[in-house]
């Protein structure tokens, strides 16, 4: 051993070959923090200083390479001076430099995930060899910024200007077949395999079969393209990602502005054109917000982990009512390896709830994600029934019927005596209170709420909600499953719409105030959606469903009259008074035809200005930032009531609940993430302008103390 550290160890062998290993101690992985990039440095010092060095093999003691920098101690980074940080950045750069100067082949033994400066320090390697189970890449733009440690100058030369674009603006784990393809790596072997082929490549070395100093020219020189070969391949570029990205995710172009003046510079002046535009993005407040929303992730995820410990497993579970919902619910079960009973009084029902899951597999197995013979197996794992007679054996039951109380109540009180006495009982409930459910129970100690979102096999969101007499085994069951079902679960106290329908409820009350004002739908749409949104309100509605919207209107008017109930009629009760339920039954605020792919496509017909004319009381001039404060103004107000009312325990949580629930814009990286950048005082200053609106716009009392003392919902 010619040295070890902490997270390095360095060992050279009879035949001259040395082997670096990462294996950071105390952690289950191996990630870039201050000790690790430290030893990493010394380590490569060391081997600079020993004779007759014939290669150098970088490898893992863990299962994964490395995950990339410890983002906790990256984000501190971002706070330095812009002199600070480029210190910082050389300092990396000079380790991955120095690796890349070896006096010897230098081989990356990939054996696990190797992301971000594990992908960097891959690249700074001659040769590659990966495990065929293990991933590589490069996610930086997720994170509002692009690779700093040489992955904008390193990866087009490897692998092409073209697939170095995908690769960094799409920010995708590659999988070894495709990073074979493009030419990332070298070998791809069985994970057993993986040291003894880099020890392989470097004997080649050895053998003088390959010539690692006429690669390293090669990789270090600037790419030759004439002016109009170069503007062709950027603009094309610039094309797609831009389109993809969108104006409020900058990092992706600026990976393409740097990739495109550096392919021409030499190594040293490439870098330090990634390091200005590095600098740049980190700087920038969407990089803050979606690392924010990085570690908000990890924290929730950390918090369900805590919840669940100890929990037994779901081995059988069942869900009540078929049809859409149940049928996606069916399938993420039985897709996840949780065998599922589906229940329904109606056969037709039950078709299609079956029909449903159906489709999903088979669309799992089109993309390639799954074989024909896995997606039947999983298929096997839903057992449709339309008696309890199976039901003895379950562990959790996901109540999925109409959004009715007394239907509710009725069929719990039904199932409740056909389980066993420890079995869980959830209620997949968008609004109706946990606690009033529990009324009808014997058991209400092992009842929960388990609110899953539309379409479940796409949303990542799970609600665990807690009645008043819910225990702690019911909620670390439920989190369990749900965690099984490859869901992010959120458990929140019970209250009318819970968090997310609470809060959204404020931001279609906003809407529905326009629209009696005479605003224009479509543009309120428009503007919403160029704002960040997925979809503007008027479609949200539509693909919610306008009578669910109006159902759960009345019970948020009944739990908040207050702020909530509104005087006659509004856009929404209009439209279910017309029967026009949006996407459901073909026409909404839009009507629905079926695409080429059978998919509803929107279209606008002249005719729904008249059937709303009746709602409007008033004509408005509404400029676009007039439209962005009425809608976000009472969602932000509501989601700091449900923190204060502890309804959610954590900013993190209250965000990543309207990020993962309602499309809430990533990039403004949650509502309370929304506030502390914008200032709680010129927040409540904006609010105080539409106050004349209603009690839906008024900062409530701590807001305004908060704003006079500077506080954050985020710790600085």
């Amino acid at each position: 051993m010619i040295f070890e550290g902490q997270a390095v160890k360095v060992a050279v062998d009879d035949a001259g070959v040395a082997t670096v290993t990462l294996d950071l101690a105390g952690e289950s992985v191996n990630k870039f923090n201050s000790l690790t990039l430290s030893e990493l440095s010394k380590a490569v010092d060391t081997l600079k200083q020993t004779d007759d060095l014939k290669g150098v093999v970088f490898a893992s003691a863990k299962d994964v390479f490395v995950v990339g920098a410890d983002i906790t101690e990256f984000m501190t980074w971002f706070k330095l001076s812009d002199e600070e940080l480029t210190d910082k950045l050389r300092d990396a750069h000079n380790i991955f430099n120095d690796i890349s100067n070896l006096p010897c082949p230098t081989v990356a033994a990939i054996n696990g995930i190797a992301l971000g400066g594990g992908m960097e320090l891959v690249l700074s390697c001659d040769y590659r060899v990966m495990a065929d189970s293990a991933k590589i890449g490069l996610p930086e733009t997720q994170l509002g910024i692009y690779p700093g440690w040489g992955g904008t100058v390193r990866l087009p030369r490897l692998i092409g200007v073209d697939n170095a674009c995908e690769w960094i603006c799409g920010g995708a784990q590659k999988r070894s077949a495709d990073a074979m393809k493009d030419g990332a790596v070298d070998a791809v072997v069985a994970l057993d395999k993986v040291q003894d082929s880099a020890r392989h490549l470097i004997q080649q070395v050895m053998d003088g079969k390959l010539d690692y100093k006429a690669r390293r020219d090669e990789l270090r020189a600037p790419m030759v393209f004439t002016p109009i070969e170069k503007m062709m391949i950027f603009e094309s570029v610039r094309g797609v990602v831009g389109a993809k990205a969108g104006k409020h995710y900058p990092a992706p172009m600026a990976a393409i502005k740097t990739m495109e003046k550096g392919i021409s510079q030499s190594m040293d002046k490439a870098i330090e054109t990634e390091i200005k535009g590095f600098i740049k993005l980190a700087k920038g407040p969407v990089a803050k917000s979606l690392v924010n929303l990085f570690l908000s992730d990890q924290a929730i995820k950390k918090t369900a982990g805590k919840l669940s410990k100890g929990a037994t497993p779901v081995t059988q579970a069942a869900v009540l009512g078929a049809g859409i919902m149940g049928g996606g619910v069916a399938y993420q079960s039985a897709s996840k390896g949780t065998p599922i009973i589906m229940k329904d009084i109606r056969q037709d029902a039950l078709d299609l709830g079956l029909s449903e899951a159906n489709k999903l597999f088979n669309g799992q197995v089109e993309r390639g994600r799954l074989t024909t013979d896995k997606a039947l197996k999983a298929m096997n794992g839903i057992t449709p029934a339309l008696s309890y007679g199976e039901f003895d054996h379950v562990d959790l039951v996901v109540e999925a019927v109409v959004e009715n109380v007394n239907i509710k109540k009725s069929v719990l009180a039904e199932v409740e005596d056909k389980i066993a006495e420890d079995a869980i009982l959830t209620s997949n409930t968008s609004t109706i209170s946990i606690t009033e459910l529990a009324k009808a129970l014997k058991r209400p100690e092992n009842f929960c709420g388990m609110h899953f979102f539309n379409p479940v096999h796409r949303m990542p969101l799970v609600e665990v909600i807690r009645g008043e007499k819910t225990s702690d085994e019911a909620i670390a069951k439920t989190v369990a499953y749900a965690q099984a079902m490859g869901k992010t679960p959120v458990v929140v106290n019970d209250c009318p719409g819970f968090l997310v329908n609470r809060v959204l409820f404020p931001y279609f009350a906003g809407f529905s105030l326009m629209m009696q004002e005479g605003a224009d739908f479509q543009v309120v749409d428009k503007t919403m959606e160029r704002f960040g949104w997925p979809m503007g309100p008027a479609y949200l509605l539509d693909v919610v469903g306008v009578d669910t919207a109006y159902h759960a209107d009345q019970v948020m008017a009944d739990g908040f009259p207050d702020r909530m109930k509104h005087e006659g009629k509004n856009a929404v009760d209009r439209l279910f008074e017309l029967e026009r339920f949006g996407q459901k039954n073909g026409k909404g605020f839009y009507t629905y035809e079926p695409d080429r792919k059978g998919k509803p496509k929107k279209i606008f017909n002249e005719e729904i200005n008249e059937l709303l004319a009746p709602v409007v009381t008033s004509k408005t001039e509404l400029s676009e930032e007039d439209i962005i404060a009425r809608m976000m103004i009472p969602l932000c107000i509501e989601t700091v009531r449900c923190l204060e009312e502890k309804i959610v325990s954590s900013a993190a949580e209250a965000d990543m609940g309207l990020i993962y629930g309602i499309g809430f814009p990533p990039y403004l990286g949650g509502a309370l993430h929304y506030l502390d950048q914008m200032g709680l005082q010129a927040f409540c200053d904006l609010a105080d302008k539409y106050s004349h609106l209603g009690k839906l716009y008024e900062p409530t009392a701590k807001m305004r103390e908060m704003a006079k003392n500077n506080e954050t919902y985020y710790s600085a």
